[in-house]
């Protein structure tokens, strides 16, 4: 019975020191920052800038080994007030951000000397707007959306790289503000391609979740003179029927779209979390095992070829684009740019593709 005894012990010791030394799959890096982060953009891995509340834009240029805390847009004035939801970047040295907030807080800065000064590009002219998203296809071209302002949902693009925006004719962006909104939760609500001439975005609120496609007018110089968006956006089989429910971001793959999201304040939930098309766009189908929780962020891999998405109590993973999710980890996450994931009270992780092996 000794002999028994010993030999269990034995066994519980070696698997719980296996489950201890089981490789994480989200390596947590040292942000120097206590923000709640919301924007992260990898441009390759080893340049990657972040953003979120209190003004901060951080930047690392070594794959996050060192952080360094960018100087705050308009820190003279009101900088350290602005909460920066989305961001953009082109290299080291040149990226855009974007502040969301009511009115004239919802802002643009670009800096071109690494985040040592910023220029403020573009200030809401909406009194009752409140921007989501901005999007590049590329150095010049780019989207800009928010939430309803007159019954329609704020569309602006530039195609000079963010120095100057134009506001977009109405043309399928009709919108009960409330009913209708997007969510400023990980700056991926938007996605577009193609030099503007393919635009999506997501919704959700009380009136339900919608996955809207839009396109460019193209003049005789291949420039888009307007965005004009379907005037039958699709249905899509996520949360609804409350302010906080919806779709909350959107990732493509060929023709496979995901769209993810729920009820924010029910961050357990899994029910009407994830959807899925298979042509793109046209068709959507809730997933048959969903994600474990409220999502604010997907991202297809092309380097481990799966997807990915988080929320506030954790990620999952998807290798069926997105048909079932399996648990990745119970983590407090906002925003993804792979291989790198971001969340409140400063927290940056980068992906350790080894321990996916076994999820």
């Amino acid at each position: 019975m000794k002999a028994i005894g010993l030999a269990l012990l034995l066994t519980c010791a070696s698997i719980a020191a296996a489950q201890t030394t089981a490789p994480v799959v989200w390596q947590m890096q040292e942000s120097g920052s206590t923000a709640s982060l919301r924007g992260i953009f990898s441009v390759d891995g080893s340049v990657v800038w972040a953003s979120g509340s209190e003004g901060t834009v951080l930047k690392t240029t070594d794959g996050g080994s060192h952080w360094q805390k960018c100087a705050t847009p308009d820190a003279a004035t009101d900088g350290a007030t602005l909460d920066f939801r989305g961001v953009q970047a082109w290299d080291a040295t040149t990226a855009i951000v974007m502040a969301s907030g009511p009115g004239e807080k919802s802002r643009l800065y670009k800096t071109v000397d690494g985040c040592g000064t910023w220029k403020l590009v573009f200030k809401n002219p909406d009194k009752d707007g409140f921007w989501d998203a901005i999007q590049f296809d590329g150095k010049e071209d780019g989207m800009l959306i928010g939430d309803p302002v007159g019954g329609y949902f704020a569309v602006f693009i530039t195609q000079d790289g963010g120095q100057s925006w134009t506001r977009q004719k109405p043309d399928g962006l009709e919108a009960i503000a409330s009913q209708e909104s997007i969510f400023a939760a990980s700056n991926s609500s938007l996605a577009l391609f193609s030099d503007l001439a393919h635009r999506f975005f997501v919704t959700g609120g009380p009136g339900g979740s919608l996955f809207i496609q839009c396109h460019g007018e193209l003049e005789v110089s291949g420039k888009p003179e307007n965005v004009t968006c379907l005037k039958s956006p699709k249905r899509l089989p996520l949360a609804r029927g409350k302010a906080s429910t919806g779709a909350f971001s959107f990732g493509f793959e060929s023709k496979f779209y995901i769209a993810v999201g729920g009820d924010y304040t029910k961050p357990n939930e899994s029910a009407g979390t994830a959807a899925w098309s298979a042509d793109g766009g046209e068709h959507w189908t809730a997933s048959a095992t969903p994600s474990h929780g409220f999502r604010s962020a997907v991202q297809w891999s092309e380097a481990q070829r799966v997807w990915i998405t988080v929320g506030t109590n954790g990620s999952d993973i998807s290798r069926d684009d997105g048909k079932t999710w399996q648990p990745l980890d119970d983590g407090n996450w906002n925003a993804l740019s792979l291989p790198f994931v971001v969340g409140p009270k400063g927290r940056i992780a980068r992906l350790n593709a080894a321990a996916l092996a076994g999820k």
